[in-house]
């Protein structure tokens, strides 16, 4: 007889529903923030957003956002059945309420998308133990600062320190000044991990610019005036390749590497989180990626056929959680230097060379030349 539709194609008519907060960089960072929307909407929901509403993406504009070593990724994502319900932080004290209020609508997933986020994700977590939690760049702490694992929160740490070392190796090898700097944004364990790898990269390839390297903070991570400032007297120091991990901080040090080749400088600037290209394509080198847009279309991905699990992963270049943008730009020797940082990325993912994390490994940390 007459038989209805099966239970798997019932449940896909059903959207899951998944709410993502935001930190108070906002959506429009072309950082942070953005690949975390890029996960949710473009990859894990197949929409963009337009207009101030969701239209269909297609597949192309998915592949257009992976880096072409990471094409074979970009081909096996496929629109899940999921509704983002997206909440922007203004400051810091939305983050706790707005979890909470992504809860109180029902989702089945809330994602605390950065470190500023992890108290409010463990109180949400512990206040709501039959909801589930996704938390991006920390660990869960205690009160004390101790880890703390929670049976519904599932946190994703990355090695940023191993992606900042390509983009050093290739800061090293494209500087002609012999100076490169770095622009953080506050100044915490995460940050350094970037400065750290970057560091190591720049010293692998050039020893002599990781001497005079020079790293400044902002203090911020959503004031571009600050990094255009910082990266503008850098630059009249005589850095020719600046490196930010700045967030919206960042955009303001682009402008200047902009600005100061206009004026007939030959610098450049090295984006973060996400491919920067797009933002100056005349100065931006490449980018040190972070895929937490990838991070999110997994969980997100688990959660649909069920196999959400709360735990830790660390993700480094090994498991696609970091990379280095293609470089579109051309500047003197870009095909051996290029074969230079691509021998470093396999020696990294084979385990023979240990990217430091912490400024005390620095000193000690040797790898051969490429």
């Amino acid at each position: 007889g007459a038989q209805g539709p099966a239970p798997t194609e019932q449940a896909a008519k059903k959207p899951v529903s998944v709410g993502l907060v935001i930190d108070i960089g906002g959506r429009g960072d072309h950082s942070f923030n953005d690949a975390a929307l890029r996960g949710l909407e473009l990859y894990a929901a197949g929409k963009k957003f337009e207009g101030g509403r969701y239209v269909d993406a297609s597949p192309d504009e998915v592949r257009k956002t992976l880096p072409p070593h990471l094409a074979s990724v970009a081909s096996s994502i496929q629109p899940l059945a999921v509704k983002p319900i997206i909440l922007q932080s203004k400051a810091m004290e939305d983050y706790a309420p707005n979890l909470q209020l992504l809860v109180d609508q029902g989702v089945e997933l809330a994602i605390g998308n950065g470190y500023l986020l992890a108290n409010a994700v463990r109180q949400a977590a512990q206040e709501n133990p039959k909801s589930r939690f996704l938390l991006i760049d920390s660990q869960v702490l205690d009160a004390q600062g101790k880890v703390l694992k929670l049976p519904n929160v599932r946190t994703v740490l990355f090695k940023e320190q191993e992606g900042s070392f390509l983009v050093g190796a290739l800061a090293g090898l494209v500087t002609k000044s012999g100076k490169v700097g770095f622009v953080g944004g506050i100044q915490v364990p995460l940050i350094q991990r970037f400065e750290v790898g970057y560091r190591a990269g720049v010293k692998t390839t050039n020893p002599q610019a990781a001497q005079t390297l020079a790293a400044v903070y902002t203090g911020s991570f959503n004031n571009m005036a600050a990094g255009k400032q910082v990266a503008q007297d850098l630059i009249a120091k005589g850095a020719d390749v600046l490196f930010h991990a700045a967030g919206a901080d960042g955009m303001g040090v682009i402008q200047a590497v902009k600005e100061a080749r206009a004026a007939g400088k030959t610098v450049y600037a090295i984006g973060v989180d996400s491919d920067q290209f797009h933002v100056a394509p005349e100065v931006v080198l490449t980018s040190m990626m972070k895929h937490t847009d990838l991070a999110i279309y997994q969980a997100t991905k688990d959660l649909v056929e069920g196999k959400f699990d709360a735990g830790e992963q660390v993700l480094g270049l090994k498991e696609n959680g970091v990379g280095m943008a293609e470089v579109r730009l051309d500047f003197p020797g870009k095909a051996e230097a290029l074969q230079k940082v691509e021998t470093l990325r396999k020696r990294v993912i084979a385990g023979e060379i240990q990217v430091p994390a912490v400024p005390a490994d620095l000193a000690s940390f040797q790898a051969a030349a490429p």
